[in-house]
Order: C-alpha cells, then structure tokens, then sequence
C-alpha cells in the first residue's frame, strides 16, 4: 500500500469517526447520558484532520457552532475537564449496561469514552479565572 493510499484510508476513517461523533452528539443532546460537547469536540478534532469542510460546517452550525466556541482557545478550564470527564465514566457505562445490548455497540461506547478521555487529557488546561 501506497502512503497515497494510506492516507486516503486515514482520511476516510477520520471523517467517519467525526460523522459518527457529530450523530452521537447530536443525541446527547436528547438523551441525558449521552455526553454532546466532549462528542462535538472529538467530532471537529477528526474534521480538522481531515476535512476544512467538514469542520468549518461543524464550527459554523446554528446550533453546534456555539457549543464548540464555549471551548475555543485550545484549552479547557480544569473543572470543565474534570465534569467532562465525570459525565463520560458515569453516562457511557451506564449506557452500555443498560442502553446498548448489541456488543457492537457496546465496544463502540467503550472506544469512543476513551478517545474522547484521550482528547480531553490532551488539551492544555486553561488558567483559573480571576474572581
């Protein structure tokens, strides 16, 4: 295999994942415990790998655009990582134990929890606002 063809395949995968990311964020937003913004976040990192089209759709959208903006910056308050973090082990656990009787799906949960906990462990943590 080419790295041509390599990175097509790479770049397919990413704006899968992202696609998926997006539609499952997208439920978040109607099923309590299903995590929308570490999703979103997952969602535009894949695009901004792969696709400007993609990622700018996902940044300017009505609705998702501004769930993304409130983290703009590259960097995340602690205790937004921290809660992040808390939602995603309490929600996708909970999802799968009780939601997801396909294992399929529950290995999907289970991979997504971890690249998300990866991508948030990733980013810089932003300085504590001055109150």
């Amino acid at each position: 295999m080419s790295s041509r063809q390599a990175g097509r395949i790479r770049r397919s995968l990413l704006i899968a994942a992202g696609i998926l990311s997006t539609l499952l964020a997208i439920l978040g937003i109607f099923l309590p415990l299903l995590p929308t913004v570490p999703l979103l976040l997952l969602a535009a990192a894949c695009f901004a790998r792969s696709s400007p089209r993609h990622h700018a759709w996902l940044r300017e959208h009505r609705h998702l655009g501004p769930l993304l903006a409130a983290c703009q910056g590259g960097a995340i308050p602690r205790r937004a990582r921290r809660k992040a973090l808390m939602l995603i082990w309490i929600s996708i656990p909970v999802s799968i134990l009780l939601l997801a009787e396909a294992v399929w799906l529950q290995v999907l949960l289970l991979l997504i929890a971890i690249a998300v906990t990866i991508y948030l462990l990733r980013l810089p943590t932003a300085p504590p606002d001055p109150e």
